[in-house]
């Protein structure tokens, strides 16, 4: 294995899951003004993301 296929380990996947949900939290927040469902949409991340961009 090359170094460039080892630097995508799990800090890159951590990086993709805290982008997702601060993704999903700023959507939901825009949505609803709702601190309760910015946080259980932040839970889910990437699920809301792609159900925002389905659905709007």
């Amino acid at each position: 294995m090359t170094e460039a296929n080892t630097s995508r380990g799990p800090g890159f996947v951590r990086t993709g899951i805290s982008f997702g949900s601060a993704l999903a939290i700023a959507m939901s927040w825009s949505l609803s003004h709702s601190v309760l469902w910015a946080i259980f949409h932040g839970l889910l991340s990437w699920v809301y993301v792609i159900y925002y961009v389905i659905r709007y």
